[in-house]
């Protein structure tokens, strides 16, 4: 069996691709696979490393704001659509695919549509709860839409095939059990904050930390894991430093990464973070309460439907970044600590958007497009 991967552009496109790659490889052994993805971005370093051949073809995104400059990266856009789509047809007619599976990113576009031109079984799985133009054209073409949650539903045009699977996640999300996981990281009874922007970092989200840890520092009530990332960590140290705020210490620990979130996540009470689409799938499964804060910066604000899908439970508060203060995250996380009953509901609310059997749902679908 032959089987093509394509999905990239971001780690949220490209760690659900290789996820499924490995169920699919779990339950066909011998199977062959092959990525394919945008030439120059993060999957061409992401998917070697995990293991799999990967061939590139040149594609970008049209741009949706008006300006000469946008002019013509769109005509250079509108450009790689043609190139895109016959180096697509060359890789397929080379390596003869069985089943092609799409997560999404702007390379899906010209692959996956050249493989439902040719009647190959074709999946995409759509990770936010807003799905994407390229998702919504590969539905209303044909593809079969595997979707993280029932609200990304409504987003979908009209009579496009679609089935709620849910994401695919780390098991240690859910097994890590909290008493374990506040022993191990040295935590103690008091309401653990955990809070991060991403790998990266977010500017915003640092500098309403930064006082907030001031603020708690001098309270006591609270112990916080805060996330800097790469780009945050050193503007974040210059400016606690400055608030004489430890790194370390006093209940307080700043790291550049988090590299144990199951862990950290488990010991936590109460969670702040963006909204990646992976990241409000692991909240569930790990029945976390949260302060959400969607990035502004991402294509059709989809983050913040992402955080809609735990607010409108009563699972989460959403604070976006035009509104995001020190103090108005302060108010949040105090609101939530201290009234456990409260917490004790989003913790409930949390755990019934969780969907814990994503792998097995994803997996009965392609089985079902292989005809087994």
């Amino acid at each position: 069996m032959r089987i093509l991967m394509t999905g990239g552009g971001t780690a949220g496109h490209i760690n659900p691709a290789l996820a499924i790659a490995e169920m699919l490889k779990r339950q066909y052994p011998d199977a062959e696979f092959l990525f394919v993805g945008a030439k120059g971005r993060m999957e061409t370093q992401l998917v070697p490393a995990a293991g799999y051949p990967i061939r590139t073809v040149s594609v970008r995104g049209f741009q949706r704001r008006l300006s000469l400059k946008n002019i013509g990266r769109n005509i250079l856009a509108a450009v790689d659509v043609f190139t895109a789509s016959a180096a697509s047809a060359r890789i397929i007619k080379e390596f003869k695919p069985d089943l092609a599976v799409g997560t999404g990113g702007y390379v899906c576009g010209p692959v996956l549509r050249e493989c439902l031109k040719r009647g190959i079984p074709t999946a995409v799985h759509e990770s936010n709860a807003f799905p994407g133009v390229t998702v919504k054209m590969l539905g209303k073409e044909g593809a079969l839409i595997l979707l993280c949650s029932e609200d990304a539903r409504r987003h979908l045009p009209e009579g496009v095939q679609s089935v709620v699977t849910g994401n695919p996640i780390r098991s240690d999300f859910v097994t890590l059990d909290k008493a374990t996981a506040r022993a191990e990281l040295g935590v103690d009874s008091r309401p653990l904050v955990l809070s991060f922007g991403g790998s990266l970092g977010a500017a915003r989200l640092n500098e309403a930390m930064a006082e907030v840890l001031r603020r708690s520092r001098a309270e006591g009530k609270l112990q916080h894991i805060h996330g800097a990332g790469k780009n945050g960590y050193a503007a974040m140290k210059a400016q606690l430093e400055e608030m004489n705020v430890p790194l370390a210490g006093d209940g307080i620990a700043v790291r550049e990464y988090i590299d144990d979130m199951p862990r950290c996540m488990a010991a936590a009470d109460v969670v702040i973070c963006r909204c990646g689409a992976m990241t409000l799938s692991e909240l569930p499964a790990a029945g976390k309460p949260s302060i959400l804060i969607p990035s502004p910066y991402v294509a059709e604000n989809h983050q913040y439907h992402n955080a809609m899908v735990l607010v409108n439970r009563g699972a989460a508060v959403c604070i976006e970044e035009k509104d995001l203060t020190a103090d108005r995250l302060w108010e949040a996380i105090e609101s939530i600590t201290s009234d456990s009953d409260a917490l004790r509901r989003m913790e409930e609310n949390v755990r019934g958007a969780a969907i814990l059997d994503a792998d097995a749902r994803i997996m009965n679908e392609l089985n079902k497009l292989l005809g087994k």
